[in-house]
């Protein structure tokens, strides 16, 4: 029988592990352990050390070889570990196999996300997608879930098997889940449609970007709002949507929830009615933090993201936040104030071109150019007003 409990116990020490593929470079790689310890640490875990081995491909059975296995092993003898955390997805098997040679819990990187996602879930709509998402994560990894029961009772191999029997049941179960949890989705969505009906014919936005960007406190900022933001990954799950008025011109806002690299698509299934809101904005602001090493490639997951989702073709504003972060780390007391304007000028000049001039440089936690947020925001939704309603005048409080 399937039985639902908590995955993690607080203030358990973890190590990671990742496969260099030959697709990959180590820095890569570096930055996705890196982000691995983010995500356990948001679990409620604490990171220790990570490791790391070149291999083609991972080990079908152990992830990694017996060598690096046993390095492992030791480590985690000598520190007291409790649990292992493998930056990618496997199965139920390899798993198992792993958790016998080391003898601690192994944890893939898409159960560190799901059971983030479980904690911070705090609607009935997301509390019902990550429900979802889990028992559609759980389904594939039921094979050889109960072999073990073949194994004590003689019939290995056997058709019709106490093992087999017990996985038919935990299938069934799971699957009679799955459809009733899908059936309250669609009841959840319709009730959210009928409430975006009723927004009447504002223009909507849609604030979009990778977890911890700073898009809940610049929501918080535009909006005068209370929403939840921490420095943590996927601080908040649940959109939040406000009216503002920006001289005399009105729209409604919404912040949504972050992504992230390697997340499971059945989740991103899951997610797709706390994405509506992106799906069916008229403009998409999208948050970056610029002073993250690795900007770029966030950019570059969520324009992959926006595409799988087919809302590439929204008109986008591009928001670089945290500049003052940017600042601390690229620029020392001895670059002189000339070099530094020289050097935000070409950075500024490159992202305008990228973007083609929908770029905004701002410290959403310093105040810091909001103003001229504020009016590009203001132009871009007075012009689509003008598009939707070339007869009619929107310009009001």
């Amino acid at each position: 029988m399937i039985e639902k409990k908590t995955i993690l116990k607080k203030e358990e020490k973890a190590v990671f592990v990742s496969v260099i593929q030959k697709d990959q470079t180590e820095e890569m790689v570096d930055e996705y352990l890196a982000e691995l310890a983010e995500l356990a640490i948001t679990a409620g875990l604490i990171p220790v050390r990570s490791f790391k081995q070149k291999l083609p491909h991972p080990d079908t059975r152990t992830y990694v070889g017996k060598g690096k296995l046993q390095e492992i092993k030791q480590f985690i003898a000598l520190k007291d570990i409790d649990v292992l955390v493998v930056d990618d997805e496997l199965n139920g098997s390899t798993i198992r196999n792993i958790e016998k040679e080391l003898g601690i819990k192994v944890l893939d990187r898409p159960t560190i996300i799901l059971n983030i996602f479980s904690q911070r879930a705090t609607t009935a709509a997301s509390k019902v997608q990550v429900e979802l998402a889990q028992y559609l994560f759980i389904l594939p990894k039921l094979k050889n879930m109960w072999t073990h029961l073949d194994k004590q009772s003689g019939s290995v191999g056997a058709r019709g098997g106490v093992g087999e029997k017990q996985i038919q049941t935990d299938r069934s179960i799971v699957k009679d889940k799955i459809s009733l949890l899908r059936k309250k989705l669609i009841e959840i969505e319709k009730q959210a449609t009928t409430q975006r009906k009723e927004r009447g014919e504002f223009i909507r936005i849609s604030e979009i970007g990778y977890t911890n960007t700073g898009k809940s406190t610049l929501f918080n900022l535009i909006t005068k709002g209370d929403v939840f933001a921490e420095d943590k990954l996927f601080a908040t799950l649940d959109t939040k949507t406000s009216k503002v008025v920006f001289d005399r011109t009105p729209f409604l806002i919404s912040d949504t929830v972050g992504f992230i690299r390697k997340l499971p698509h059945h989740l991103i299934d899951s997610f797709k009615s706390t994405l509506q809101e992106a799906l069916e904005s008229d403009i998409l602001l999208h948050v970056v933090d610029i002073s993250h090493d690795n900007f770029e490639d966030q950019i570059n997951v969520v324009n992959k993201t926006l595409q799988e989702l087919k809302a590439f073709d929204k008109p986008i504003i591009t928001i670089f936040n945290k500049m003052d972060l940017y600042k601390q780390k690229h620029f020392d007391q001895w670059v002189s104030d000339e070099v530094k304007q020289d050097l935000l000028l070409e950075l500024k000049n490159k992202w305008n071109v990228i973007t083609n001039n929908q770029a905004v440089f701002i410290s959403a936690t310093e105040k810091q150019n909001i103003e001229e947020l504020r009016t590009v925001i203001l132009h871009k939704v007075r012009d689509m007003y003008q598009i939707r309603f070339p007869y009619k005048t929107v310009y009001y409080t």
